[in-house]
């Protein structure tokens, strides 16, 4: 068992070297190395946009930092979006005695705990874990955070869960049962605790299109848009209108890829949870980086990452004739989706179930597919790649 462990955690800590080579950038922003490599931000700096009931939770944005002030007994700060396997890096300052730590694989509503998540003690004590344990699974205590910033990078893979500080490894554990959840802040104690730099990388993705052929693709036939790979190994659709489909259907997973519109405010989307076979139909994350009186808080036509016909992009974060990263998580009722790291929509279907998702919602796996969208549309997509998602805890 013990040969078993070190290696599970050998295989999770492969991938730490990789933060240490990625360029610092300014405060709660990515660099285009970290976009490239798949990074997405959970905090901008800004807002609590992504996080559950930040207000009445008791945690505040001050200056560029997620902040609990005196906390008490304990104030907690959920994400609405359930991640599965990542990397998860952060920066965190407990001061005045106060206690900071992350629980990881929450459960959607209950209150995380011991048997229901993971907790990583990041400063300060809790129920008599120390900075640098992962509660009731592993214990490797390190010096308190005091007043200083400090960097943690958390690694969650299947069923291995790995703390790192500063590229030292604090704890670690392997056979965790729990293979999806939200993430949340926990501060407690009579001081005060902020949180900056929150960025996560989604593993485990693997690619779905070749960049040689339209192998594991489907066109739709009947329709005017032309699908076909580039000699740059790019997925190219022009004129329109067309439907592109993944023979494989997918339901509550994790998409990435990378998109260029090759003209002015062109129109597109990439449908999920799509009918197989059917023109057009499941959820569309919108294309279209088009914004009015020079304000990209005011997209046109939903705006790129846009939920089409259900929420605006709050902001266009893409230009024209530029590369940008769109990732997509879509689980259960819930889609989430960032541009170049940038959350910029975070819905929940509300709606009574139904079998074509444009029309209510649908919790049944679909194919994703590529739309061509009129005879002006000229798009290329490369690095194409999913995660499917583990079943939800019962």
């Amino acid at each position: 068992m013990k040969c078993n462990r070190l290696a599970a955690l050998a295989a999770v800590g492969a991938s730490l070297a990789m933060s240490s080579l990625l360029a610092a950038g300014k405060p709660n922003t990515l660099t285009p190395r970290q976009i490239e490599d798949g990074w997405i931000l959970l905090f901008d700096g800004e807002t609590a946009f992504g996080w559950q009931n930040a207000k009445s939770s008791g945690w505040t944005v001050e200056n560029g930092c997620l902040t609990c002030r005196a906390p008490g007994a304990g104030r907690l700060l959920r994400t609405t979006t359930e991640f599965a396997d990542f990397e998860l890096e952060l920066e965190v300052q407990a001061q005045g005695g106060a206690t900071a730590a992350v629980f990881v694989r929450c459960p959607g509503e209950a209150s995380p705990g011991e048997d229901n998540s993971y907790e990583a003690v990041l400063a300060g004590k809790d129920a008599g874990w120390s900075a640098g344990d992962i509660r009731a699974v592993a214990r490797a205590t390190t010096k308190p955070a005091g007043k200083g910033w400090r960097r943690f990078t958390i690694i969650a893979r299947g069923g291995a869960l790995l703390l790192e500080q500063n590229a030292g490894v604090l704890s670690g554990a392997v056979n965790l049962p729990i293979r999806r959840g939200r993430l949340a802040l926990w501060a407690k104690g009579a001081g005060q605790v902020r949180v900056r730099n929150v960025r996560l990388r989604p593993l485990g993705l693997q690619s779905i299109f070749n960049g040689k052929d339209l192998s594991g693709w489907r066109v739709l036939p009947g329709h005017k848009s032309v699908y076909s790979v580039t000699p740059d190994g790019w997925l190219n659709v022009r004129n329109g209108s067309g439907d592109l489909q993944t023979e494989k259907t997918y339901g509550d997973f994790v998409l990435q890829l990378d998109i260029i519109s090759n003209g002015d405010h062109l129109n597109s989307g990439v449908f999920f949870r799509a009918i197989p076979g059917k023109f057009w139909s499941g959820y569309e994350s919108q294309i279209r980086n088009q914004w009015r009186d020079g304000d990209r808080t005011k997209p046109v036509d939903y705006g790129t990452g846009g939920i089409y016909n259900r929420q605006p992009a709050r902001k266009v974060v893409s230009s024209d004739y530029k590369w940008f990263t769109k990732t997509i998580i879509a689980h259960g009722r819930h889609i989430a989706v960032w541009v170049d790291g940038c959350q910029v929509s975070d819905w929940t279907d509300p709606r009574p179930p139904n079998e074509n998702a444009r029309v209510g919602y649908r919790a049944k796996p679909g194919v994703i597919s590529l739309q061509g969208h009129d005879p002006t549309t000229n798009l290329s997509f490369r690095n194409i790649r999913v995660m499917e998602y583990p079943p939800a805890q019962p």
